[in-house]
């Protein structure tokens, strides 16, 4: 009997792929048996991580692709059907987090972001879904955030934008979940707290200030490791969670719960 977790033979589409968590959950689903197409702009980055794939026996392609884009994402999805058939998994993973309250941020900044966070998921959705729907399966998971919910009092610390980013993923999320279940098309969302990533390195991971308040509010206390996010990418793109749809789950060490 197959076991409902077995990833093998699945090929996934990863955006953010050069990076971070992009990075991981890539690596994660190589390891268990899923060809991978890595999407990001940074191609030497990418090239580097499908070697590495590549030399643990996986498979995986190498694709430029800036998702805000609209004939990018349109060629990446083509060239992914032709090199693997298909597409069972998509991870929506690639965004930016950028600082300023809505007083000072430029309006070049939030459209950059929001173009990012949001318009490219609505992307690639756009061009990968009419092939899971024909083949009626498909698994989908959206990289929202913590701060879905949560949210600083500091000006200086205040991520507006992606505030109203993460949340609008949320709202696609649920929205898309509910028009495509009927095509065995499950969708979700997870909320990440703090984790360890090129993006997070240079800046919250400066701030002692922030640092010393993420710990003493998250249950853990600690953030969080790239295994501990790849567990729930995994289980939500396999057969394990085919009664799942049109969730957020959060994975931020309690973060949300603890005052």
């Amino acid at each position: 009997m197959k076991s409902l977790y077995d990833l093998n033979g699945k090929v996934a589409i990863v955006t953010g792929a050069s990076s971070g968590l992009g990075r991981g959950a890539a690596l994660a689903y190589a390891e268990h048996g899923v060809a991978v197409a890595c999407l990001a702009r940074r191609r030497h980055l990418l090239d580097e991580l499908v070697k590495e794939i590549e030399a643990k026996g996986g498979k995986a392609i190498a694709i430029t692709c800036d998702v805000t884009k609209e004939e990018m994402v349109k060629a990446a999805v083509a060239e992914t059907i032709a090199k693997f058939g298909k597409i069972d998994i998509l991870l929506n993973n690639a965004g930016v987090a950028i600082l300023g309250d809505v007083t000072v941020l430029p309006l070049d900044e939030w459209n950059r972001g929001m173009a990012t966070n949001i318009t490219g998921i609505f992307l690639m959705c756009k061009y990968v879904i009419p092939h899971m729907k024909a083949a009626k399966y498909g698994k989908i998971v959206n990289l929202a955030s913590v701060e879905t919910l949560l949210a600083t009092k500091s000006e200086e610390m205040a991520r507006h934008m992606y505030n109203a980013s993460k949340g609008a993923v949320r709202g696609l999320t649920v929205g898309m979940a509910a028009c495509y279940s009927k095509y065995g098309i499950t969708i979700n969302s997870i909320a990440p707290g703090l984790f360890y990533s090129e993006m997070t390195a240079n800046t919250l991971f400066t701030l002692e200030p922030f640092m010393e308040n993420y710990r003493n509010q998250c249950a853990i206390g600690r953030a969080g490791k790239q295994e501990e996010l790849d567990g729930l990418v995994l289980f939500l793109s396999s057969d394990a969670s085919n009664y799942i749809t049109a969730q957020n789950i959060f994975i931020d060490g309690g973060v949300h719960n603890v005052y």
